[in-house]
């Protein structure tokens, strides 16, 4: 969650998920509710437990519960080492057949033999991920008391463990109550001190509700409830079973803002779920795909919209987030770098690559991204997709939409065409499938709504790159740049008592703002903001950055000062503006910088989420007014998609 104290910006990481499965308890106004129904994707029925009065509550305003301390929580993705990555990952392959689905005692057994562990490890490191979907849950506890925090007697835990396991999840059904009582007898018989029962009560807790059905006797009812609506295609069969990602560059010459002169062609970087062929997430960009692409791209497919909708001014539904279960991708380098890999290990997603030089394995996206592409072949400035179907038409002289109102086109075709209109690989709309898959159909119960990540901004710090680095008096030095903030002064110098050697410490930056790092605070388990210590360097990507320096060397400067970095970037700037009128490529680089100081972000805080300022309330409801009257609902399908 994010935090201001003064000027110090924090992030305190947390991947909890804010879960909308029937029976989950919720926050709301300060009041927690358990959900009792769902009405649809913006809606919940909550009953609130201490008035036992059923109220409305808006999806998009559910807060967290804070969980019991389960481990993990804290845990930057980049400070885990190897050995202990190592160790959770093979604990999660270990536990992987089981997670959120039924297991049986003997199979659980068989699994604990065959990977050299006991079934009770298997059950442990169980409930400790599925309460957080978070891999560092598998991390070995250190040896002592958490700070602040408290543990129960090793022999008491095992005695909770083998009541829970032998006599709570039988089909007997036993109340809590009874195993409370054989726990305490049990405790008494061997001279330990009973827990109390909330200790008991929350360990019961996180059972997942399908294990605790399936054991105590009501198997059909977990089937009915947890089975997915399967789908045709293989892995596929639910909402967000797998997910495919890939970039490509759009068929669209755009404009830039001041000048409305040609700039070139964007990149976007496109997310879609396989089982309801709807658009996960995105990112438009007019950079080549990188890192930061498909980081801001996954960011974007696992957060809830509603938000981003609002920064675009559109009036739209766009239901999708949740943590996919599978991410296919090529063998591209940004897919292969290890920051992605380790993001989404960390969330237990499974990337699986595309065997080379068959392209038939990313059919789905690729079609996606074709039926896009066509549909740009309408707006004034297309390139088409090939040089017979342009004939003589010049894109350049046609061109007239900027990067952002073509984005907010894109958003509203995704929105409320191809997620509205008849999809021929599966039948139906994009939306009827995916609400099928979350709601169920014809008799079978669905998956449910996908739990919501509890906090944006750690998502969106999951997926940034990272480095390490140690600080020294003046602060942290990252390619010739300086940063400080006093979140740094304890860790001056700072020398690590294990190695005998100065201590590097985990930094992220986002790639669009090099005038800000993000510091990882050992002490406080939060990330800290750190500006770059010359206040007077103006914010700029890495990038034009890197550019700059690359001048200035040729001068023969190759340590700049900020003084001299921020003259040449105004130098920069000036020739920019001189040539815009003459040249695409400095027209381009004059709006890629205002895309980049525009810090459009799939987790955007409170004070960027307003109406855009082309945008008037008349046209609200009709989509954009780059396109007058015209009504995106009335809009027929230009052909069947594939």
């Amino acid at each position: 969650m994010t935090k201001k104290d003064s000027d110090t910006e924090t992030v305190r990481l947390t991947r909890s998920r804010i879960s909308l499965n029937i029976g989950a308890l919720v926050r709301h106004a300060g009041k927690v509710y358990r959900i009792v129904e769902l009405i649809d994707f913006n809606t919940a029925v909550g009953r609130n437990v201490e008035t036992d009065g059923n109220s409305l509550l808006p999806i998009n305003e559910l807060e967290l519960v804070e969980p019991e301390e389960v481990g993990g929580q804290t845990v930057d993705i980049a400070d885990i080492g190897d050995d202990d990555w190592q160790e959770a990952q093979r604990r999660f392959a270990i536990i992987k057949p089981f997670i959120d689905r039924p297991r049986g005692r003997k199979d659980v057994e068989a699994r604990a033999k065959e990977a050299g562990v006991s079934p009770d490890s298997i059950y442990r490191w169980l409930r400790r991920y599925e309460a957080n979907h978070d891999l560092s849950a598998l991390i070995s506890k250190r040896r002592g008391p958490k700070p602040g925090g408290f543990r129960l007697n090793a022999d008491v835990e095992e005695i909770i463990l083998n009541v829970i396991e032998n006599h709570y999840l039988t089909s007997q059904k036993p109340t809590i109550q009874s195993a409370v009582t054989k726990i305490r007898h049990l405790c008494e018989m061997r001279g330990l001190k009973p827990p109390c029962y909330n200790a008991i009560r929350s360990r019961i807790a996180v059972i997942p509700e399908r294990e605790r059905l399936r054991r105590r006797g009501e198997r059909e009812k977990a089937i009915n409830r947890f089975n997915p609506v399967t789908g045709r295609f293989p892995g596929a069969d639910y909402p967000l079973a797998v997910v495919q990602i890939d970039h490509t560059p759009v068929d669209i010459v755009l404009v830039d803002d001041r000048m409305r002169q040609p700039i070139g062609r964007p990149w976007l970087t496109l997310a879609i779920d396989v089982f309801s062929r709807m658009v996960a997430g995105y990112y438009l960009s007019l950079e080549s795909p990188s890192v930061t692409s498909v980081g801001l791209c996954m960011a974007h497919a696992m957060l809830p919209k509603d938000e981003w909708l609002i920064m675009h001014g559109i009036d739209a539904e766009w239901p999708v987030w949740g943590v996919p279960a599978k991410v296919h991708v090529d063998n591209g380098p940004d897919f292969q770098a290890d920051d992605f890999k380790r993001s989404c290990a960390m969330y237990g997603i499974d990337v699986d690559f595309r065997p080379v030089k068959t392209p038939r394995y990313g059919g789905h996206i690729e079609r996606l991204l074709g039926t896009l592409m066509r549909a740009t072949h309408e707006l004034p400035g297309t390139t088409f997709s090939s040089v017979p179907d342009k004939g003589e038409y010049n894109p350049d002289r046609h061109s007239a939409l900027t990067m952002a109102e073509f984005e907010e086109w894109l958003v509203n075709y995704i929105c409320k065409v191809y997620h509205e209109r008849l999809h021929r690989g599966i039948g139906m709309a994009p939306i009827q499938r995916w609400k099928q898959g979350l709601f169920g159909h014809g008799g079978k119960t669905g998956v449910g709504i996908p739990a919501r990540p509890a906090d944006r901004r750690t998502v969106l710090l999951d997926f940034m790159p990272s480095f390490r680095r140690t600080i020294q008096r003046t602060g942290v030095e990252i390619e010739g740049l300086k940063y400080y903030a006093e979140a740094l002064r304890p860790w001056i110098n700072y020398v690590d008592p294990d190695t005998g050697i100065k201590k590097k410490f985990l930094f992220r930056r986002d790639p669009r703002d090099v005038t800000v790092i993000w510091f990882r605070d050992p002490s406080t388990k939060e990330y800290v903001k750190v500006p770059v210590a010359d206040q007077s360097l103006p914010p700029m990507s890495l990038w034009e950055y890197r550019d700059i320096r690359e001048r200035l060397k040729q001068q023969g400067i190759s340590r700049a000062s900020s003084l001299e970095l921020a003259h040449a970037h105004r130098e920069l700037d000036e020739m920019v503006e001189q040539a815009k009128a003459k040249t695409r490529k400095a027209r381009r680089k004059a709006q890629r910088k205002k895309e980049h100081a525009r810090k459009k972000s799939p987790a955007p805080e409170p004070s960027v989420v307003q109406k855009p300022e082309h945008q008037t309330d008349t046209t609200r409801n009709k989509g954009s007014s780059l396109f007058g009257d015209v009504d995106f609902d009335a809009i027929e399908p230009y052909e069947e998609i594939e």
